[in-house]
């Protein structure tokens, strides 16, 4: 798929969507209770403080809300090249068998940590090297192409272990960079969604973390529907924007599948006039990935920016995000973008909690908030 930028976005640049961020606010630690967040109600023009438990009754029976289903792995891993020179490798993603150079599900790509690169053939002991309990793996280049960011390795662990039991036996939570402390046991839980089913995310869709079984048990007494889709977030989420003209960004590529019910799932919620409530970013670039191109799986790197007009998605749960951030503009792009900037405004005067641990907050599509 091309790199769509949703429009000229309207004459803003990178610096209008910056904003004034107490560092004590970005959540170290998630809340004592995944519903226990706050949750700022921002469907109308007055922003109104609630807690996330209350999300059910804020939605009708015959909504519908889709989730990602991805699942976090342990994608960070520690190692030193054969010379001894300490390395880290953070896997971005499992190369299927046909997109590997020779044939295996053995292949991954990944950002490489390393005072020099290592040439290709060269060798890398991770989590100790096959000979201290952990596994090899060879570098063969740059990825997607000679060019590329990222970097092509094939893994050797022992028989049997394919990249997903390496990383779940070796590798560490890959926490984002502005949570300061190394990965717990703790983290392992609460940095994954209570529906996590498919492996591939290194980062968290981080908006369907406050969710649980209490919410999900009340969501359906409600009668409010549910469906899921997978977009495997990467790690150029966190990536900050290098240019000061919006259309100069080259937007990260993310693998995304939407089951055929899925898309049923939505036909009949219009059709009842429900209205699709998107958990989180990672949901709405899925989506309207799939309303432009009809691709039901691939590859998207869809840049939504304020301008854009959106086809599917009416509602969207999501937490707080980076300043300057392709976040911000898509949050801008679905509220206004006048409104989102109050509305952050508020939520730093009453001391929310940012990012992935961070609290919540409940938009509606810009041409419905009165």
């Amino acid at each position: 798929m091309s790199n769509p930028s949703s429009s000229s976005a309207h004459g803003f640049t990178v610096a209008d969507f910056d904003f004034h961020l107490p560092e004590d606010l970005i959540a170290q630690h998630p809340a004592a209770e995944r519903s226990a967040s706050r949750l700022l109600d921002g469907r109308r023009t007055a922003p109104v403080d609630r807690i996330f438990r209350d999300l059910p009754g804020l939605l009708e029976p015959g909504d519908l809300l889709v989730f990602n289903d991805t699942q976090v792995v342990k994608a960070r891993i520690f190692g030193e090249k054969a010379s001894g020179g300490k390395l880290e490798l953070l896997i971005e993603r499992v190369l299927l068998p046909h997109e590997a150079t020779d044939g295996s599900g053995n292949e991954v790509v990944g950002h490489l940590r390393v005072s020099k690169k290592p040439l290709p053939g060269g060798r890398l002991h991770l989590a100790g090297g096959l000979k201290g309990g952990g596994f090899d793996a060879v570098f063969i280049g740059r990825w997607p192409d000679e060019q590329g960011q990222l970097f092509r390795l094939r893994l050797e662990g022992p028989a049997g272990e394919d990249p997903y039991a390496l990383m779940e036996r070796h590798g560490h939570v890959p926490l984002p960079p502005y949570i300061t402390h190394g990965d717990t046991e703790d983290d392992a839980r609460r940095y994954q969604t209570v529906f996590a089913r498919v492996p591939g995310a290194v980062a968290a869709p981080t908006a369907a973390l406050h969710f649980d079984e209490g919410v999900l048990a009340a969501l359906e007494a409600r009668g409010v529907q549910r469906a899921n889709v997978t977009l495997h977030v990467g790690a150029g989420t966190f990536a900050p924007m290098k240019t000061e003209r919006i259309a100069d960004h080259v937007m990260h590529r993310e693998r995304y599948v939407i089951p055929p019910a899925t898309v049923q799932a939505m036909a009949d919620c219009k059709a009842r006039g429900g209205r699709v409530v998107a958990v989180g970013t990672t949901t709405v670039r899925t989506l309207e990935s799939w309303a432009r191109s009809g691709e039901l799986q691939g590859d998207t790197d869809i840049f939504i920016t304020p301008g854009y007009q959106f086809q599917v998605v009416d509602r969207l749960i999501t937490n707080f995000h980076l300043p300057k951030s392709t976040l911000m503009m898509l949050v801008s792009a679905f509220a206004g973008y006048d409104h989102i900037m109050a509305l952050y405004r508020h939520a730093v005067a009453q001391r929310y909690r940012f990012f992935s641990y961070g609290d919540a907050m409940l938009l509606e599509r810009s041409t419905q908030i009165q």
